[in-house]
């Protein structure tokens, strides 16, 4: 594996601090930033605009490896694709590709594991081994990217739904997100991203201010402390109460509605008290609430919620006009699912 930076790492002022140091011109840095993020070639020489000595040294101090998946599989009904990516230490990280009638969208990690540990959560379970770079956050979306480029398809839409609590990592992520929204480069608009976090308040006050295009989701499956505690432990430091305030302000700051997803577990959080609860804490606030049965995982013994159940559940936060869905659970035949991504390196 190679020990050289990644490629995906650097910024495009570190591109043109590093060209300019090797007295090349300015505008190199351009070409190879486009040529990456635009072109989207992983090997120097795809860069025929560069001269021959310059793609030569970039080949000698860059690692542009285009990580060919260790694991790729396909879901029966060809709506979900899953793969394992390698890393240059021996990790390796999931990410997944769905195919909606209009639209394709990549489901990125941000670490290998998770260290949120939410009890239903395969992520979780595994515990967190390391936070990912923002080249590692950026070659996933990349990854997918390319394989549509040459399937004469795009990339509609992003989602840092997968392994990892994308805002205990908010460097790289920021810098991820930076990377792909970049007018020279990938070109990503921000409001076909979206960030999803447990609840890390300060995470959420920081990406309000730095991205207030790109949509904040917030994984909620629990309408009270109790309830919550047991669910999602980092709740007993960000409580349902002071999470919802930051909500609040998150769309007060930005003017985008919050997305807040939930998980139906059979007899624990399905109810019709537990729905009133909802509409309870979210009446007001320009939201949506995305409702999934629960996806599941090896170790966690709940079980998804009943067709019923989810139905009265979507007509009682329907009742008090609280804009909601019922998600289409993708890819459970590979494990792709919300909350079943896990590696066994």
């Amino acid at each position: 594996m190679s020990t050289l930076p990644l490629i995906y790492d650097q910024s495009m002022e570190d591109l043109q601090s590093i060209i300019q140091s090797w007295d090349e011109p300015a505008y190199r840095a351009s070409q190879i930033w486009q040529a990456v993020y635009h072109r989207l070639v992983h090997t120097p020489e795809e860069m025929t605009e560069l001269p021959t000595a310059l793609r030569q040294r970039l080949a000698e101090s860059f690692d542009f490896g285009a990580y060919e998946p260790m694991r790729c599989v396909r879901s029966k009904d060809g709506t979900t694709e899953k793969v394992l990516l390698a890393l240059n230490d021996g990790q390796s990280v999931e990410a997944v590709l769905m195919h909606y009638d209009r639209r394709q969208t990549a489901c990125i990690s941000t670490q290998v594991g998770c260290a949120m540990a939410c009890t239903f959560c395969a992520t979780g379970q595994m515990g967190l081994r390391r936070n990912l770079s923002a080249g590692e956050i950026v070659i996933q979306a990349l990854h997918f990217a390319r394989q549509l480029q040459r399937e004469e398809r795009r990339l509609d839409n992003i989602v840092v739904m997968g392994m990892g609590e994308p805002f205990h990592n908010y460097q790289s992520l920021a810098q991820a997100i930076r990377r792909l929204n970049h007018p020279q480069g990938f070109r990503f608009g921000s409001r076909r991203m979206t960030v999803s976090t447990v609840g890390l308040i300060p995470g959420i006050v920081q990406f309000g201010n730095d991205f207030p295009q790109v949509n904040l989701a917030i994984s909620l499956h629990a309408a009270t402390n109790e309830l919550r505690n047991q669910l999602i432990p980092a709740n007993k430091r960000y409580p349902v109460e002071a999470l919802l305030s930051a909500c609040r302000a998150h769309v007060d700051r930005t003017g985008r509605r919050v997305t807040f997803e939930w998980a139906l577990i059979q007899e624990l959080n399905d109810g019709v008290g537990h729905a009133q609860a909802l509409v309870s804490l979210v009446k007001g606030l320009r939201c949506h609430v995305n409702l999934i049965p629960l996806n599941p995982t090896s170790t966690y013994p709940g079980k998804a919620s009943s067709p019923t159940h989810c139905d009265e559940f979507v007509r009682l936060l329907s009742k008090h006009g609280i804009s909601n869905s019922i998600r289409v659970r993708r890819g459970l035949d590979i494990e792709a699912g919300c909350g079943q991504l896990a590696t066994s390196s």
